[in-house]
């Protein structure tokens, strides 16, 4: 039902919309705009048996596997680039076989995420035929077919009805439950307007049954309207709209600050080790009761050097190792 303010706290919005066994989705783009505040409150709140749209993942999947909370990740790409080639966490998972994983390519994850924004129940592609990713399935078959959140298969080789000799990948489209996504600004009714690239973020908001937007700043409805055109999610998409400045730290947020690569340091340290991650979720998650915490934690001054330079994007000089 339409509301004119969706806005709640992370706690509220992750509370209500983020249940057990849940399908969830994640926006941003491994070390870009990813909802890593929202992550921490998941992770906090105890969520498990997630089924991971994991897309280009980083950090922010990365975590939630280290955190227990991952039953099932899709995945195309998982790192946290500069830093870790393979996520630790996610390595170590996959290794002693704690979670089921499925691979896709990176091109056809996003073909997915837009076809099931248009309401598409599965699409024909090209792009994996010829590899191993169309024989070697992550996730056994009869998983597939017996697990009522999955499909009865991962894909199906057919031939093209408009062209017999040529054959077709068919893929389902994922069915989201949860959108997680963070933006620059949005209005209280859930408008939203990101600066730079959008990535997977508005297919996903449109296909989940629910989405949680998470927002640098939350503007007046008129801020918006003036120039309609830059806005990319009208305010019938979102569910919840949370106010969590820095919120994709330590990722970058185009036009507002530059990727902590300091805390992606400690970070790739910490998840390479079981006692020093848990020592890390104690201290920068289970230890924190919120954002605001999480900031002050961190510090002003550090979090005004990684704001971006106007007319450049980025932080010139940041210091990055």
């Amino acid at each position: 039902m339409y509301r004119d303010n969706k806005v709640m706290t992370m706690q509220e919005a992750i509370s209500t919309y983020v249940n057990d066994g849940d399908t969830i989705a994640f926006g941003g783009f491994v070390t870009n705009k990813k909802p890593y505040a929202a992550v921490r409150e998941i992770i906090r709140q105890g969520k498990k048996d997630l089924y991971l749209e994991g897309g280009p993942g980083g950090g922010d999947t990365d975590m939630l596997i280290g955190a227990g909370c991952v039953k099932v990740l899709f995945n195309s790409y998982m790192a946290n680039s500069g830093y870790t080639q393979v996520s630790r966490r996610f390595r170590k998972a996959i290794e002693e076989g704690t979670i089921l994983f499925e691979d896709y390519s990176l091109d056809v994850q996003p073909i997915l995420y837009h076809a099931a924004a248009l309401g598409f129940p599965y699409i024909a592609v090209k792009n994996m035929l010829g590899s191993s990713l169309v024989e070697k399935w992550g996730i056994p078959e009869e998983v597939w077919k017996n697990d009522p959140k999955l499909p009865s298969r991962k894909l199906i080789v057919e031939h093209n009805p408009f062209n017999p000799d040529e054959q077709v990948c068919l893929l389902p489209t994922p069915k989201i439950d949860c959108a997680v996504i963070h933006v620059q600004k949005a209005a209280p009714d859930g408008t939203c307007r990101i600066d730079g690239s959008v990535f997977v973020d508005i297919d996903i908001a449109m296909a989940a049954t629910n989405c949680i937007v998470t927002c640098e700043e939350i503007v007046h409805p008129d801020e918006l309207r003036r120039e309609p055109w830059l806005n990319q999610l009208p305010n019938l998409v979102p569910d919840a709209v949370v106010h969590a400045p820095f919120g994709a730290h330590p990722s970058q947020c185009t036009n507002y600050y530059d990727y902590d690569g300091i805390f992606f340091r400690m970070y790739d340290k910490a998840s390479g080790d079981d006692e020093l991650f848990k020592q890390f979720l104690d201290e920068w998650v289970y230890g924190l009761q919120d954002q605001n915490e999480y900031m002050d934690k961190l510090g002003a001054a550090r979090l005004t050097n990684l704001r971006v330079r106007p007319g450049y994007g980025y932080v010139p000089g940041l210091k990055r190792r």
